[in-house]
């Protein structure tokens, strides 16, 4: 569960500063970028979802 957690922490970040750059300087491809890593959240939180549905059975 820590695991996953460091890594939604380093995800977000990652898309925070492809977006940042997207934004003030026109970057094309740190949209794309942005756009990637908001996909791998996506599916980084339904994992968090599955993982603390389990623990909070136990």
């Amino acid at each position: 569960m820590k695991d996953l957690l460091g890594t939604i922490q380093s995800e977000i970040e990652t898309f925070n500063a492809e977006a940042q750059l997207q934004v003030e300087k026109g970057n094309k491809a740190a949209g794309t970028r942005a756009r990637k890593s908001a996909l791998e959240i996506s599916k980084l939180m339904k994992e968090f979802r599955k993982v603390s549905l389990e623990e909070s059975k136990k």
